[in-house]
């Protein structure tokens, strides 16, 4: 498999997954198909946008690639009709949202550092357009349904995505094949997510200031 096509796809399951967990999210809130689908929309393509503005990729990517908008919209729909059917409560709702979120996160992150990368930035703006892809579609997603995003929560989330493109960013310059970086590194960012999520791993709290 080549290293575009690695990507391309990569890039293409992270809108997907992403736009799932809006569409999880707008049945959690008892939005219509019309909002899933948009929620979906924004929060598959969101991070990925910003990246692309930040970084001065004009047009952004979806523009000239119309189908990850019809990627996102079908991921939102998906989404929330497949977490509709869901008969025992928000509980699972609420596990489905998370893991669907914890795979974009590594996706997305991975994206995000070698788009940085490869518009010739320094690796420390790579490692943060990769925290942005991976971290804030889902910002805006949590925001528009006026819930505290997962980004400022207790658990470990941004660092997830810090580590992933890292990771990556460090793999390539030591020689490492594209590829392999990209794998090793997605598979890092989803352990470290997936664990916070399992064992409740977070940062420690300042605690309360009056």
């Amino acid at each position: 498999m080549s290293v575009e096509l690695l990507f391309s796809i990569l890039d293409h399951a992270g809108v997907f997954l992403f736009a799932v967990s809006g569409g999880i999210i707008a049945a959690r809130n008892r939005l219509d198909p019309f909002g899933a689908a948009i929620l979906g929309a924004v929060t598959g393509m969101g991070g990925g946008t910003l990246r692309d503005m930040i970084l001065g990729s004009l047009p952004v990517y979806w523009v000239n690639a119309p189908e990850y908008l019809a990627l996102a919209l079908i991921g939102g729909i998906a989404g929330y009709y497949a977490s509709a059917l869901v008969t025992s409560g928000k509980g699972i709702r609420l596990k489905a949202l998370v893991w669907a979120d914890a795979a974009g996160l590594s996706v997305f992150c991975v994206i995000g550092a070698q788009a940085g990368l490869a518009a010739g930035a320094h690796w420390s703006i790579a490692a943060l357009t990769g925290v942005m892809s991976a971290a804030f579609g889902g910002l805006l997603r949590d925001i528009i349904v006026n819930e505290v995003p997962l980004i400022l929560r207790a658990e470990i989330y941004a660092l997830a995505a810090l580590a992933g493109a890292s990771a990556y960013i460090i793999a390539v310059q030591m020689g490492v094949m594209t590829s392999v970086a990209a794998l090793g590194a997605a598979a890092l960012a989803f352990t470290i997510r997936g664990a916070a999520i399992l064992f409740g791993w977070s940062l420690p709290p300042i605690g309360r200031v009056d």
